[in-house]
């Protein structure tokens, strides 16, 4: 750093200089911060991405040994001679039908009519008239 020897106040160049190098330096900071901070989050995501895929695994295990469950149940003790592939198909219509009946329900609730924003529609156009008579009256204030 460049001082000048006759007062003990540092030239302008020195202090330029010193400003470039410090705002050099802080935004380097800045951007080292920005990574570590970004690489964490990249890390939380990615664990738990791991952790609800496991849990998404283990509960299709689950609903599968519960099918396979319900397929002894039903074979053991309402079908008589064990007809186990009785059972199953059983419990396949009944699967398939809950399963088309979540799908046909999911299929609803996603339709266009069910997301549009029919309130807000309907609101705007009333704003739309209302404000349309405000300016054919000639009435500027309420």
């Amino acid at each position: 750093m460049a001082i000048d020897r006759h007062d003990g106040r540092h030239s302008v160049g020195a202090l330029v200089r010193e400003l470039a190098d410090e705002s050099t330096a802080l935004l380097r900071g800045e951007v080292r911060l920005a990574r570590m901070e970004v690489t964490d989050a990249v890390a939380g995501i990615r664990d738990g991405t791991i952790l609800v895929a496991t849990a998404g695994v283990l509960a299709l295990l689950g609903a599968l040994s519960l099918i396979a469950s319900l397929v002894l149940l039903v074979g053991d003790q309402w079908l008589p001679h064990n007809l186990y592939w009785l059972a199953a198909l059983i419990v396949v219509v009944v699967a398939s039908a809950i399963a088309a009946w979540l799908a046909r329900r999911g299929m609803t609730l996603l339709s266009p009519t069910q997301l549009a924003p029919t309130e807000t529609v309907t609101t705007l156009k009333e704003d739309t008239e209302w404000l349309k008579q405000r300016l054919t009256s000639g009435a500027t204030s309420s």
